[in-house]
């Protein structure tokens, strides 16, 4: 008698209908980054960033559109979860400028409006780990393992 492999549980139908959302939301932030709305993501810069700002935005779209394809396609799924969730710890700083000097971009024109926004960056780094399987594997693997 053969016995199926129990069920991973880093993969259940929500992680993955949550995963498809997340790759669908950095896809088209990606391709928003891009085409149609540079100006306002030109605005979220920082000051203190030390490249073209325009340069900036169009290589945080490529790397959006190519973080959104991986999530899409579940290759390498955890390893992506860290690496998106990385991204939106790199990403971070901006918001955070945009608060600070209350730059208007996106319809964030009061500051409690930008505060809340850096109140989802923490949700936004949880979907990735979660969403991927990326975290529930780094605790599967700092957990002795039980031998029979």
């Amino acid at each position: 008698m053969t016995t199926r492999p129990a069920a991973d549980h880093r993969t259940s139908a929500p992680r993955t209908v949550t995963r498809v959302l997340l790759g669908a939301f950095l896809t088209f932030a990606g391709l928003s980054h891009l085409f149609w709305a540079r100006e306002e993501f030109r605005a979220q810069v920082p000051t203190w960033v030390p490249l073209d700002v325009d340069a900036v935005v169009l290589a945080s779209g490529v790397v959006e559109v190519v973080l959104g394809v991986l999530l899409l396609s579940g290759w390498r799924r955890t390893v992506v979860g860290w690496i998106v969730a990385a991204f939106f710890v790199a990403v971070f700083p901006g918001n955070v400028s945009q608060y600070l000097t209350g730059t208007d971009a996106f319809g964030l024109d009061s500051d409690n409006a930008r505060a809340i926004r850096l109140l989802f960056q923490p949700l936004l780094i949880g979907w990735a780990l979660w969403s991927t399987g990326a975290w529930a594997a780094w605790r599967d693997r700092a957990r002795p393992s039980r031998a029979a």
